[in-house]
């Protein structure tokens, strides 16, 4: 399965993408008490998940590399009366990150990288979370049936990505949230099928 490039999310983002609910994605919701100080949202599109956490009294900083969803989710931020730092900036840079958070979230970004693009997003992630953080993440499922979409990730690939310097807790079967409308999409009836993995940085 090909992985997407800039233009697909430019495409995506002149409109409104497949993913971008109106709400943060049920998963995260229901792991929202263990989320709590400093969060970076990695991916955070027009910022759902990011203004959830803000709204319960996190510190997020929210990243995407492209200016559109930044725009977006600065927008809502304002208009909701919430406090929170939203930046361009490329997933694959965090190492340049000069801040540490308490939890970092991911929904929908860990699912879109190549190999090698992957293993450094994840040294990226070990590099802005403290020891004893946790990364929340939801991505696309090998259980989901056909090809539309973006890349499935497998059991064994999720193991394999954070054999060194974390632990594993969790790998749940979960779904993700995708609009109604998004009818150019064939998935399993009540959204895609998806993983929820918590991840401790040691």
């Amino acid at each position: 399965m090909s992985v997407p490039d800039r233009a697909v999310f430019e495409a995506a983002y002149a409109g409104k993408a497949p993913w971008d609910v109106d709400g943060p994605q049920k998963a995260f919701v229901d792991v929202a008490d263990q989320i709590t100080g400093s969060v970076l949202d990695a991916g955070c599109g027009t910022g759902e998940n990011a203004l959830f956490f803000a709204g319960r009294g996190c510190k997020v900083t929210g990243i995407d590399f492209l200016a559109e969803p930044i725009e977006r989710a600065r927008r809502k931020a304002a208009d909701r009366g919430l406090k929170a730092t939203f930046l361009v900036m490329d997933a694959l840079a965090l190492k340049d990150v000069p801040e540490v958070f308490d939890a970092a979230i991911d929904s929908g970004l860990f699912h879109v990288f190549n190999d090698e693009d992957r293993r450094r997003y994840v040294e990226g992630l070990a590099s802005v979370l403290k020891p004893g953080g946790r990364l929340f993440l939801l991505c696309f499922s090998d259980e989901e049936p056909g090809t539309q979409g973006p890349r499935r990730v497998s059991r064994r690939e999720i193991e394999d990505a954070f054999a060194e310097g974390w632990t594993i807790e969790r790998i749940d079967p979960s779904t993700f949230e995708v609009r109604s409308e998004a009818e150019q999409f064939r998935f399993s009836p009540g959204g895609p099928k998806a993983w929820f993995v918590t991840v401790l940085a040691t």
